[in-house]
């Protein structure tokens, strides 16, 4: 165990407390017929596993990366919000659109556990940019559309890109590449900040953004 009492444990810790105030919320909108939805439940999950990754990174360290359930699970953060937005604005989409992040995440899963390093090039970082475009472009959509959201929401798609960007850097980085100028060194520099911003992101976008 590798427990973290520095800055970037300091900096997961709030970022947890920011996803357990998201995860409370989205379960006080699930309560309220008004607001209740589906999506609630997606959003939850993401939030969900971005509070537990958060705490196994404090209490492991960085290298909790490396193990194949962390890395599998992390990518339901991504993935579920990506389902929570389609189910939201194009519902009719949800249920294809569910099944294709369920096949990715198990295409994952299969690569990691079975050491398929050439197939996880592949399909990690396709699935990843799939999810993360659909959380960028899906808060323009609904924002340029204006009957259900305020153009706050359009901070949920800053979330997005900095998600996206983390990852992207993650998988490169695994594959033995750099993204940009994103080195080992900097990737671990930025990654605890990155995460706070993407959550502070998410909660000015789902919070402010939403029509009552």
């Amino acid at each position: 165990m590798n427990l973290m009492l520095n800055f970037d444990g300091l900096v997961l810790l709030l970022t947890g407390l920011v996803a357990f105030y998201m995860i409370f919320r989205f379960m006080q909108r699930q309560k309220n017929a008004e607001t209740a939805g589906i999506w609630n439940i997606y959003y939850i999950v993401g939030f969900l596993v971005l509070l537990v990754a958060g705490l196994l990174l404090i209490i492991f360290g960085w290298g909790a990366l490396a193990n194949n359930f962390v890395a599998v699970v992390a990518g339901l953060i991504p993935f579920s919000l990506a389902t929570g937005l389609i189910a939201q604005f194009y519902p009719r989409y949800e249920k294809p659109y569910l099944w294709l992040m369920v096949i990715g995440l198990v295409l994952i899963a299969i690569a990691r556990y079975g050491g398929m390093v050439t197939f996880g090039k592949i399909v990690y970082p396709v699935f990843h940019a799939i999810a993360g475009l659909t959380i960028v472009i899906v808060p323009f959509l609904a924002c340029a559309a204006g009957d259900k959201v305020q153009k706050g929401f359009s901070m949920v798609a800053i979330g997005g890109i900095l998600i996206g960007l983390g990852g992207m850097a993650l998988a490169f980085l695994k594959a033995g590449k750099q993204l940009l100028f994103f080195s080992q060194n900097v990737v671990m520099a930025i990654l605890a900040p990155l995460l706070l911003f993407m959550a502070l992101f998410f909660t000015w976008g789902f919070m402010k953004g939403v029509k009552k």
